[in-house]
């Protein structure tokens, strides 16, 4: 945060427009240059819930139906970094209508090869479940539904 960076995975180091840091997450905006399918990128990170909400900006002929895509992993908080830790599953929200569940088949031959312990895929697991009973009972609106957890979330 203090670099206003964001390293991906790959070890890659991207230029941040904005961090706002609040009790419950860390919203972060930034362009995605190289990307085909999209511009730009605001994430919110949401360590309670295990939860990265993303909004992805679309280039034309990229665009897709959906609100909102949120990973599922582990946050850690740190003085000067978050770190997260991507545990394969994804969560597509369509808003008012449905949130969809994918790349399971990424958890299972993750955890069949050695590379996720049973204790984090049921932890994976779990926090999709809970993802998806709170998205159901707002009618798969993630604001409203966080709202209700006292995460109001901002977006561009």
């Amino acid at each position: 945060m203090v670099a206003y960076t964001n390293t991906d995975p790959k070890g890659f180091v991207r230029a941040v427009d904005d961090y706002v840091l609040t009790p419950w997450g860390l919203y972060m905006a930034r362009p995605t240059p190289g990307r085909a399918q999209f511009h730009y990128l605001e994430s919110w990170l949401l360590p309670s819930l295990g939860l990265r909400a993303n909004v992805f900006h679309f280039n034309p002929g990229y665009e897709r139906p959906q609100d909102y895509y949120l990973d599922i992993g582990m946050i850690t908080v740190g003085d000067t970094a978050w770190h997260t830790e991507d545990h394969y599953l994804d969560l597509v929200v369509y808003a008012g209508d449905r949130t969809d569940l994918i790349d399971t088949d990424e958890l299972f031959a993750a955890h069949r090869e050695g590379l996720l312990p049973t204790e984090t895929a049921e932890a994976a697991l779990q926090c999709v479940v809970g993802a998806v009973a709170g998205l159901a009972r707002h009618d798969h609106d993630l604001n409203a539904w966080l709202s209700a957890e006292g995460m109001t979330l901002t977006w561009r």
